[in-house]
């Protein structure tokens, strides 16, 4: 049997405000199997981000629990969550949030020398994996020296720097012009593919999400698989 590597069981998120209760993610389950290439789409505002950023840890459910590997995502402390991060995910988001006064090769070298990576080594990781996304000539070049696609090769790059078990990517290509929109979706595919990582993808790009092994639209708060084939 395939072993499950993220489990999302009974999720909701709810916002209360002084007005109103608003539910935006209503008892949702996910299973996703070690190396699949999962994508969640739906439409503006459906809840795909928030989703996506309690799976990371960087948002809380009202109710339900995320496990991801070893984790109990959503029991962690705020310590425990930044291990969580740091160890289990590669995150990728639409902007690049690229240290602006770091080269390329800083940018992702840090991650892996502030996980405690010897200097060395974290250095080696991060070149080998920018020649891996084809930015060899631009190690040395601050952000504001790259392009758009050349600033999210990088964080593709700085996403699997620490070797991680799972990259969650929120609409990584939905800043870019449809010719690196297509670029930096293939890449990333295919490196999730070379380095065996499993992804949870969320975007509105039909023509990215087809890439998935499986697709789910959150549909008024619920998750709710879709066939690729009617993508």
């Amino acid at each position: 049997m395939s072993e499950i590597l993220l489990s999302v069981s009974g999720l909701e998120k709810t916002y209360t405000s002084t007005s109103e209760t608003l539910t935006i993610l209503r008892s949702l389950d996910l299973s996703v199997e070690k190396g699949a290439k999962a994508v969640i789409v739906g439409e503006s505002g459906s809840g795909k981000s928030t989703f996506l950023n309690i799976i990371g840890g960087l948002d809380t459910a009202t109710r339900g629990t995320v496990r991801a590997g070893q984790y109990e995502v959503t029991s962690l402390s705020e310590e425990a969550l930044s291990d969580y991060r740091s160890r289990f995910l590669g995150l990728i988001f639409q902007f690049h949030y690229l240290l602006k006064d770091f080269t390329a090769l800083e940018n992702v070298f840090l991650p892996a020398y502030m996980a405690g990576v010897p200097k060395k080594q974290a250095m080696e990781r991060a070149r080998a994996l920018l020649c891996d996304v084809g930015l060899e000539s631009r190690l040395s070049h601050l952000p504001s020296e790259l392009s758009g696609g050349e600033r999210q090769r990088v964080a593709v790059a700085r996403s699997l720097v620490n070797d991680p078990s799972l990259i969650l990517a929120d609409e990584p290509t939905g800043n870019l012009d449809p010719a690196n929109a297509v670029m930096i979706g293939d890449l990333l595919f295919s490196m999730a593919d070379k380095y065996q990582k499993t992804l949870v993808l969320v975007t509105h790009d039909m023509q990215l999400a087809r890439k998935g092994s499986a697709c789910y639209a959150i549909q008024d708060g619920a998750l709710v698989q879709r066939p690729l084939e009617e993508l």
